[in-house]
């Protein structure tokens, strides 16, 4: 931890590393926006109309109809039941980077323990989604598409989809470390005025990653479910 500095939460002394803990507090900040939302979407007359101004309610109808927007355009048809992940993994991505721009407040995907759990999730889902689209023939899509090239291309694609989860969480991770560190140099160095522009970067950085990778994982989804292999 010396190395990051003083964090609030390596304050705590908790017994578990910093960025599993801050994870987990991400999760419950969002748990808890999510259940405050639900309550007032339950009432379906309350539903119907959208909130004044800017809230949470309104931030998150904006959320869901970009992800599906973008479910529609990587995945087609029957893209919907894939917007639910899509969206867990952009908002959980997008505030656990965000929350590195807090002074004392170390993103947990600057850390690539975090950011590979992610991608195997991405990797289990996609594959998963095969073989609930296609069955066993799913396990065709690893054979490539001439049947005497097979042995060939069995131990190609098996690599390709195996380096999938780890290209995912190596990317998110160098970047929102690298972001994190300029903008913790910048802040040390000069105090006031430049650090600014920094942070804005930052949270430009934040929601770009938090896109890239749900797009990846869409994209993942898309081939792994589409019957044109």
């Amino acid at each position: 931890m010396e190395k990051h500095g003083f964090t609030w939460v390596s304050a705590l002394h908790l017994p578990v590393p910093e960025n599993t803990a801050t994870a987990v507090l991400v999760a419950i900040l969002l748990g808890l926006v999510a259940w405050r939302v639900r309550g007032k979407l339950r009432d379906t007359n309350a539903a119907l109309e959208p909130d004044d101004g800017v809230s949470v309610r309104n931030a998150g109808e904006v959320l869901v109809e970009g992800i599906d927007a973008l479910a529609e355009g990587v995945i087609g048809h029957h893209h919907r039941q894939y917007v639910p992940l899509l969206a867990a993994f952009f908002v959980f991505i997008l505030v656990s980077n965000l929350v590195g721009l807090v002074p004392g407040v170390l993103p947990p995907t600057s850390n690539f323990s975090t950011t590979l759990g992610l991608g195997l999730v991405s990797f289990v889902a996609y594959n998963a989604y095969g073989l609930k689209a296609h069955g066993l023939a799913y396990l065709k899509h690893f054979l490539g598409p001439v049947a005497f090239l097979a042995a060939f291309m069995l131990p190609i694609e098996l690599f390709s989809h195996a380096f999938r989860p780890i290209s995912l969480g190596i990317r998110l991770f160098a970047n929102l470390f690298a972001d994190h560190a300029v903008v913790g140099i910048f802040t040390e160095l000069t105090k006031v005025g430049i650090p600014v522009m920094f942070y804005v970067l930052g949270a430009f950085v934040s929601v770009v990653q938090a896109f890239v990778f749900t797009m990846l994982s869409a994209i993942y989804i898309a081939l792994a479910v589409s019957h044109d292999h």
